[in-house]
């Protein structure tokens, strides 16, 4: 297949994986701005959270906390381009303590993970996020 970008299904493609890439830079004004002002982020496990600022503040928490990198990162986008799913794996480490969670001592773990985007007007307006807690808190118990 040929991705040239002409088509909505690879545009799709590719902003998740700009999404992913300024992610692994640790570019959070990047990520930033491929979401829409209204994105919906639903926490693994948790709640939805709405709004660019609030997904910026969980950014925010979360490198405070963790160091991660995505690896083996698949995308998958519908013909129309108007829905995404990546599917990867986080090699991370723990590095502040996050509420509710063990306490962190530098621990490494590794993880598969996936996601669920809805790409409106060129960028994302909603990402979910999943992967198993219990094998993560396997690895940093």
């Amino acid at each position: 297949m040929r991705i040239d970008g002409n088509r909505l299904h690879d545009r799709g493609t590719e902003l998740v994986l700009a999404y992913y890439a300024a992610f692994n830079r640790g570019d959070r004004e990047a990520m930033l701005a491929l979401l829409t002002e209204d994105v919906a982020h639903d926490l693994n496990q948790g709640p939805r959270e709405t709004g660019r600022d609030a997904f910026a503040a969980f950014m925010a928490r979360m490198d405070r906390c963790y160091r991660e990198q995505l690896h083996e990162i698949v995308v998958m986008a519908t013909v129309d381009g108007a829905r995404a799913a990546a599917e990867y794996v986080v090699h991370g480490e723990y590095l502040a303590d996050d509420e509710g969670l063990p306490p962190a001592r530098g621990q490494r773990y590794t993880l598969p993970g996936g996601a669920f985007f809805d790409i409106r007007d060129g960028r994302i307006a909603r990402v979910s996020n999943y992967y198993n807690l219990e094998h993560w808190l396997t690895q940093v118990r």
